[in-house]
């Protein structure tokens, strides 16, 4: 009886250590969302300026009235596809993400923001509009603090009905002092120069398919593009369904693994033959044109991407 009750005392004082220390390691962990009074904070928060008008997110969301005493509301929410930098050469990573408006009527309008950190706290920048109801893909950090926002939209004239196909890339430096965005020509982030181009800086449109055998592929349909993700998987819209999976890179070497489409039949549909190329791909390489090159297995031929 003695040896028992022993065992329970120890057993119970190394329960209460091990809860210590998680308790201990869980609010270490979690300093950056937490201050010292406990009350958590939404690294999302922050007062932002759209359209001139201030929007104050809490918790990540925003809700005011259109006009006073009106019904309708102008909602704006964080979105994501968050990156983190020191956009003022503090030493303290800030952050940028992409929020949403719906201002009472059918469409959702897609801003980039950024959070800067400062000694009294945060501040938030002019937002710059992407579009409305467009496919964000990935934000990345460029050469100098710019950030690369790349997504896809409607070509003029498609309706909102349509999926959004057209690959775009927006090149963006904050100005710390104004806190306000500058839009950069593209070629400044080396678009035409290989050695500065990456897989994922942008959306890439499949442009056509040249084999060793003199023949080639062209897409019957403009909407085969393909985005490549930080966390190593990629998507491609097609002409019928879309196709999906993860891809690893070993220097210029690339594979593309546990693809995955939609099964909905499209008669003349090319997604078959684009699938399959990816599946086919061993290598890859950009060229001054700022293209991406797919290098196809044993040499018989190449994909090529603008």
């Amino acid at each position: 009886m003695k040896h028992t009750l022993i065992f329970v005392l120890v057993l119970i004082i190394l329960t209460l250590l091990v809860l210590g220390a998680g308790i201990i390691k869980f609010n270490t962990t979690n300093s950056d969302i937490y201050n010292q009074n406990g009350t958590q904070i939404n690294v999302h928060d922050g007062t932002y300026q759209i359209n001139g008008q201030s929007i104050t997110l809490k918790n990540g969301i925003s809700e005011v009235e259109v006009a006073p005493g009106s019904a309708s509301k102008i909602i704006t929410r964080y979105f994501g596809n968050d990156v983190e930098a020191d956009l003022n050469n503090d030493g303290v990573k800030d952050r940028v993400f992409l929020i949403t408006q719906e201002t009472g009527g059918s469409g959702t309008f897609f801003y980039v923001v950024a959070r800067v950190n400062i000694p009294s706290g945060s501040v938030g920048s002019d937002a710059v509009f992407l579009g409305d109801r467009i496919a964000p893909q990935s934000t990345n950090m460029g050469k100098g603090n710019v950030v690369v926002v790349n997504y896809a939209e409607r070509k003029q004239g498609e309706a909102f009905t349509v999926q959004p196909s057209e690959g775009k890339s927006k090149w963006l430096l904050l100005d710390p002092k104004t806190m306000q965005f500058g839009e950069v020509a593209q070629n400044f982030e080396g678009e035409a120069n290989p050695a500065m181009m990456t897989l994922d800086m942008k959306p890439w449109r499949w442009v056509k398919t040249t084999y060793n055998n003199d023949t080639e592929m062209k897409p019957k349909i403009d909407r085969f593009v393909l985005a490549f993700k930080n966390d190593k998987t990629f998507s491609a819209s097609t002409d019928c369904n879309g196709v999906g999976g993860e891809y690893t890179v070993t220097g210029n070497k690339i594979s593309f693994t546990r693809m995955f489409s939609t099964q909905m039949y499209c008669e003349g549909s090319q997604e078959s033959e684009f699938a399959k190329m990816l599946e086919e791909t061993q290598s890859f390489l950009f060229t001054s044109k700022g293209e991406l090159i797919l290098e196809l297995k044993f040499d018989s031929g190449s994909v090529i991407f603008n």
